[in-house]
């Protein structure tokens, strides 16, 4: 479904990504791991056009994205729940939910308010709440459900489950379950590994902007000496 190959990106003078590779395919669950740092949100941003690469491709489902602006790219079915949430704060939670409403591809069950309502019960609660009045598990969770509304076939989320409490990150890892299981591809980028580790297909492992290992959540568990080099704290 997505592929990207030998990718170059620069911010001025200075190089972040360096030939990187990965490929997410339909109805698979990749993750995008490392320290901080080290190019995971240059590659997400890459793909989505908001730092525009300087050489290599990127291509989803045949079509070849660089050069695209975000707006087009996303319109070919790709979804970001961006780093740092960036919800409409100024509007409320009903209004952050069909500002994003669109069935692009005429899919015969979409995403629309009632079912993301349906997967976050506590949006619910607050429909008529302005988006910088809510906690930032609420704010997660709108912007998950706010992407979703677009109708992706592929999932993008930028640190997951960053700065939240537990009970939040489990309803996260549990409606991402679901995602998983309802067909959607996703990428992901998060810190919390053993959750990451329950839910995805493969894994790469990026390292001063390119990808120093790759395989399944077996595959990472066989081999702690990845984790501890490339990993740890």
């Amino acid at each position: 479904m997505l592929t990207v190959e030998g990718l170059n990106t620069f911010y001025g003078s200075s190089q972040a990504l360096f030939d990187m590779q990965l490929e997410v395919g339909r109805g698979e669950v990749v993750t995008l791991i490392g320290r901080n740092g080290m190019g995971k949100t240059t590659t997400i941003h890459s793909i989505m056009g908001i730092v525009p690469p300087s050489s290599g491709r990127i291509t989803y489902k045949g079509v070849e994205l660089i050069g695209l602006p975000s707006y087009k790219i996303a319109r070919l079915g790709l979804g970001l729940v961006p780093e740092g949430r960036q919800i409409f704060p100024n509007l409320t939670v009903n209004e952050n939910l069909i500002a994003t409403a669109a069935n692009t591809f005429s899919k015969a069950n979409p995403w629309t308010r009632e079912r993301v309502l349906e997967l976050f019960p506590a949006l619910a609660e607050r429909l008529t709440s302005m988006g910088n009045l809510l906690s930032g598990g609420e704010q997660q969770m709108l912007a998950l459900g706010r992407a979703l509304m677009t109708n992706p076939d592929l999932l993008l989320l930028d640190d997951a489950t960053e700065g939240l409490a537990p009970l939040v990150r489990k309803d996260i890892w549990t409606s991402l379950q679901a995602l998983k299981k309802a067909g959607l591809s996703i990428l992901v980028v998060d810190k919390n590994l053993a959750d990451l580790m329950k839910l995805a297909d493969r894994h790469y492992v990026i390292e001063k902007g390119q990808i120093v290992w790759q395989g399944s959540s077996q595959e990472l568990r066989d081999n702690p000496s990845i984790k501890d080099r490339y990993l740890g704290v």
